[in-house]
């Protein structure tokens, strides 16, 4: 049975796991602002607001509904366009699209509506660029974006004063949402919330699974409860840091360990997707899904990350993540394990990290070669060095070849340009929708050269490799 509140509405439903979000809200609940475009995480037309309580405190993400499982919004308040309506006038959001002209057809707005609406919950320091980032996920044909953007900046200015001891009360008393809002976190509080997972197969946040496999979806059994919470940690100790499965990008973007840890942190993982997908996707998935171009694959496999991997009966084991592909979509595990963990060693003093991502627009896109890189020195000399690349072949690949022969080199010119030739051996691309074999090979060299050049940029020059 799930339950969870649907704008001001109590729903108890007991619903198969494949239904999404976006289906029911439509289809069983008859509100359709809530729009269906592309029914793969990239227009945005379906995005609502979900809200949960986390250690008490009711706090609001924006994710695409379209690849949100129903299961997944037990326990939380789901806001779509309509829940955000005020009586008899609109709200700030509402207001600012019309004053500067930020609508034409209209598909899209209710969208835009509820970005704007959810950045108006949780911000902290309210500014332009955090407001324009909040609606990276929204998606307009017809505008050319320069009136939402001025929509979007007007809301911020409204914003300003906003009381950040009482946000709630403050928005309702100033039009950004209606007054019900004010009941929501203590009508959470009192639900009695029950989880159930035995035999049944567990979902993280749907972005890859709804993708690939809607239509399939319909004949799965997926129909289970299981409390994320229990899954969603980071933690650190020493130099370690271990991520639970059910961790997000988003959680990833803000934490301040890791900003301050790795330089660009944030840089790096706007380049992965968009705003809702980044709330509501998770680290393990990303990973399980196996594909040769996963941004956080990538990512994780150049930090030289380990994962765990856990059975029914809660037996576990751990490997390395460049042993966990062995062919594509073909992973080192049996069917009932799932990813529980992974750890990883943050860079140090001795350690450089670099992400670098080319795809046909920069952002909410799939890579057409994607390449992350952690190089370890010790004076001039290289004495550890961990690299990956993606969309150079059937799986996310480990350079273990270029590592090996960039390990105890001189940081030079030289080094460099060989280790290029060492890394060309070991790439196997193919011509797709993405490139041909030929430019891939060139992103790869260039990508390659990248990474040093910005790590390294008072010993080594672009004009030098080029």
């Amino acid at each position: 049975m799930i339950q969870f509140i649907l704008n001001q509405q109590v729903i108890h439903k007991q619903n198969p796991g494949n239904t999404t979000l976006l289906d029911f809200i439509r289809y069983d609940e008859n509100l359709r602002g809530t729009k269906i475009g592309c029914r793969e995480g990239d227009c945005g037309a379906c995005t609502v607001l979900i809200g949960s309580l986390k250690e008490g405190k009711l706090e609001y993400i924006s994710a695409t509904s379209c690849l949100t499982p129903l299961p997944n919004v037990h326990g939380k308040h789901v806001v779509t366009v309509e829940g955000l309506n005020l009586p008899g006038k609109l709200n700030q959001a509402q207001q600012a699209m019309v004053d500067c002209s930020g609508t034409q057809c209209g598909f899209c707005t209710p969208g835009f509506v509820n970005s704007m609406s959810g950045y108006a919950l949780t911000s902290k320091d309210p500014n332009l660029e955090g407001a324009i980032s909040a609606i990276d996920g929204n998606i307009c044909r017809c505008t050319g974006y320069k009136s939402i953007e001025r929509a979007t900046a007007k809301l911020t200015e409204q914003l300003q004063n906003k009381d950040q001891k009482h946000p709630i009360s403050w928005l309702v008393e100033n039009d950004f949402i209606p007054e019900y809002f004010l009941q929501i976190e203590d009508r959470l509080k009192d639900f009695n919330l029950k989880y159930n997972t035995e035999g049944e197969i567990p979902i993280g946040g749907g972005t890859d699974l709804y993708v690939q496999k809607h239509d399939e979806l319909h004949d799965m059994d997926l129909n289970y409860l299981f409390d994320k919470s229990l899954l969603n940690r980071i933690s650190f100790e020493g130099s370690w840091c271990t991520l639970k499965s059910a961790v997000t990008v988003s959680d990833l973007i803000t934490n301040d360990t890791l900003l301050e840890a790795i330089p660009n942190w944030y840089n790096y993982l706007k380049l992965v997707s968009s705003t809702p997908i980044r709330n509501i996707g998770t680290i393990a998935g990303n990973l399980a899904n196996g594909s040769p171009i996963g941004d956080f694959t990538i990512l994780l496999l150049s930090l030289n990350a380990k994962i765990k991997l856990t059975n029914k009966e809660n037996e576990s084991r751990q490997l390395p993540l460049k042993e966990f592909y062995l062919g594509y979509k073909v992973l080192n595990k049996t069917e009932d394990e799932i990813i529980t963990e992974i750890t990883f060693e943050l860079p140090n003093s001795e350690s450089q990290f670099n992400f670098e991502k080319v795809c046909k627009r920069q952002y909410l896109d799939i890579a057409s070669v994607n390449t992350a890189f952690t190089i370890k020195t010790k004076g001039n000399i290289i004495i550890e060095a961990h690299g990956a690349m993606g969309g150079v072949g059937p799986i996310p690949k480990y350079l273990s070849k270029t590592c090996e022969f960039l390990t105890n080199k001189t940081l030079s010119t030289e080094v460099i340009l060989e280790a290029e030739q060492v890394l060309q051996s070991e790439l196997a691309p193919i011509s797709d929708a993405r490139g041909t074999v030929e430019y891939k090979r060139l992103l790869a060299r260039q990508l390659f050269f990248a990474h040093f050049i910005m790590l390294f940029s008072d010993t080594i020059k672009m004009n030098d490799l080029i």
